[in-house]
């Protein structure tokens, strides 16, 4: 569950003029970068009935966008992430050189970060229609949840079904998608795993193995 915080985080620890004067020189390399709002995750605890409770208050997307200058804003995402499958094989995708984090690097499609005022599972659809171009089959089940130390997010994972014969397409945030089975990964791919992939094969494993028992996650 999302506990919504009210007002808005503001980093105490930086200084933020040099936020301001390293958002600005990441603005002029790449102007697809836009300071809109994201959830920051202030906390996460046990709700004592198998679930979680993730407590998030609003921030500006230029505290956690000048992290990848090294400047830590001590600014944690709530962010989304699925294992989508076809019953048998997982999709992945190949990142493009645009994006900020893993340029190059393959990982488990769709993932982004949620929105103010959106649930996860609804995000993770949105996700998936903008960054590969299909419909998910069924809705999401939430499986885990995982802190990524590389990007600096808290990763709601969910399972998606999709289509045997779904055709992604690219867009600007991946150069190439691919169905996979994760214990038979191309080295080439298996070399290039961006950290969060790596930690996500195993999950990917039980869900195959899960769906191959006929099993669903709440069973």
């Amino acid at each position: 569950m999302v506990v919504p915080v009210e007002g808005r985080f503001v980093p105490a620890c930086v200084s933020l003029a040099e936020v301001d004067r390293r958002w600005d020189a990441l603005c002029a390399a790449n102007p697809r970068y836009f300071d809109g709002a994201l959830l920051h995750v202030l906390g996460v605890s046990r709700n004592g009935h198998g679930g979680v409770q993730i407590h998030v208050q609003e921030c500006s997307y230029r505290f956690y966008a000048v992290q990848t200058t090294g400047l830590d804003c001590l600014v944690r995402p709530l962010g989304v992430k699925a294992v989508a499958t076809d019953g048998s094989r997982v999709l992945l995708g190949k990142r493009s050189e645009r994006v900020a984090f893993f340029p190059g690097a393959w990982e488990f499609v769709p993932g982004g970060t949620v929105e103010p005022g959106a649930l996860p599972a609804e995000e993770i659809l949105r996700e998936l229609r903008e960054e590969a171009k299909i419909e998910a089959a069924k809705p999401p089940v939430a499986i885990a949840l995982l802190f990524d130390p590389h990007a600096y997010t808290w990763e709601v994972v969910h399972q998606l079904s999709i289509e045997a014969d779904a055709l992604p397409e690219i867009g600007w945030e991946y150069d190439e998608f691919r169905m996979v089975d994760p214990d038979a990964l191309d080295l080439s791919i298996r070399a290039a795993l961006a950290p969060v992939a790596e930690r996500m094969l195993s999950i990917a494993r039980a869900v195959l193995k899960r769906d191959a028992r006929g099993t669903t996650p709440e069973s």
